[in-house]
């Protein structure tokens, strides 16, 4: 197999042989037959649960692997460039930053060794609605303190896996926009068992899309949680939330160099081996060209993630490098993709080929969970210093 990157010889070669020798157990046919039915791959989620690879961010102390952001993204990297689908479980991993930098110690014990184990699953990430996309600080979802409670009511959107969790990581207005004095204050963050809630003051819509994504609509009803249930500070949710919101871009990014990774092996092999107008095609500029421009747009954007999950892991400033390393990495895998599908001309669309399937799958990275333009306007005002443009 072509090695596409000198990073698979780091320290995290042992963990990428292993996951691919457990991706290899869930081949083509596996995610095809999920994504014609939109199911959920609880067998794959399963075994890489059972591996320990969801639980390398949480502490030894708390049953975990106690490992950095650079490791989550070698294994969730290395699933997607084997062809399957780290979107189903990625969650767990970029909901630990929240809660590991922020929650109590007694949030910790409660929740991370179960988590570890695989008896609870933390997968729901609670933050955008209909009516605020992007804007986060527009959210209505409110959560009014009741004695030793909150009652919360409103509903989210894009909320992916809500059905296949026991825990969601909730963002939630509690004190009204126009009683702060700045829009980023006033939003708590919260650790809900849905368990207790589902189908009684929480009730969830899934919502079919065009990949298999598990994504849902939820909607709270005077919806009754445990005030211990608040992490940190009330009013202080919005900076807690960031520090997921940067582990989720730097873990995306990793997938998206996977993805890049898989379209590029999988069209290099397929320029290598169709042989039209008796020669390979490989041997055409028009075909090999694309591919090695692909390969190198892969290779500078898999150093930003790499940069930017150093720089997370030491505890510096990253939001500026999460979201450079989220739009070169979709980029590249966008870009690869396009390659790929080009590459294999009418075959590009056949489903057993996987390329549509992958093609579908990386096309969502250009918009979730930050589109490429809210990224460029952080950049033109928080590093350039450019005047707001929203």
């Amino acid at each position: 197999m072509m090695n596409l990157s000198p990073y698979d010889n780091d320290q995290y070669a042992d963990i990428r042989a292993a996951v691919r020798k457990l991706c290899a157990e869930f081949p083509g046919d596996y995610w095809r037959k999920l994504d014609e039915t939109r199911e959920y791959p609880t067998a794959f989620v399963r075994a890489l649960t059972d591996a320990g690879y969801l639980s390398v961010l949480i502490p030894e102390e708390f049953g975990g692997s106690g490992l950095g952001l650079s490791a989550a993204a070698a294994i969730l990297e290395t699933i997607q460039a084997e062809g399957g689908n780290g979107g189903a479980c990625h969650a767990q991993m970029y909901t630990m930053g929240t809660i590991l930098r922020h929650g109590s110690e007694q949030q910790k014990r409660q929740y991370l060794p179960l988590i570890a184990s695989g008896e609870l699953r933390l997968q729901a990430f609670g933050v955008t609605e209909p009516t605020s996309g992007t804007d986060t600080t527009a959210l209505r979802t409110f959560a009014r303190r009741d004695g030793d409670d909150y009652i919360i009511n409103g509903q989210k959107i894009w909320t992916s896996r809500a059905e296949h969790s026991d825990l969601m990581l909730l963002l939630a207005r509690t004190t009204p926009k126009e009683e702060t004095t700045r829009k980023t204050e006033g939003l708590s963050c919260f650790i809900v068992d849905m368990r207790e809630v589902v189908g009684k003051s929480l009730s969830i819509r899934p919502i079919r899309t065009m990949m298999n994504h598990a994504t849902t609509e939820v909607f709270f009803d005077d919806m009754r949680i445990p005030a211990k249930n608040l992490l940190g500070e009330e009013g202080k949710g919005f900076r807690y939330i960031l520090t997921g919101m940067n582990a989720e871009r730097i873990l995306i990014a990793a997938e998206c160099v996977g993805d890049a990774k898989w379209f590029i092996r999988t069209a290099a092999a397929y320029a290598n081996n169709r042989i039209v107008f008796g020669r390979k095609i490989g041997a055409n500029q028009g075909v090999a060209f694309p591919i090695a421009k692909a390969y190198a747009g892969m290779r500078a954007a898999e150093l930003m993630v790499r940069e930017a999950a150093s720089r997370y892991e030491a505890g510096e400033q990253a939001g500026a490098e999460a979201n450079m390393a989220k739009m070169l990495a979709a980029d590249a895998s966008w870009e690869a993709g396009n390659v790929c599908v080009q590459t294999h001309g009418g075959f590009g669309f056949a489903e057993e080929y996987d390329v549509e399937r992958k093609f579908r799958e990386t096309r969502l990275y250009q918009v979730a969970p930050i589109s490429t333009n809210l990224i460029l306007s952080f950049l033109a005002e928080h590093v350039l210093g450019l005047p707001r443009s929203y």
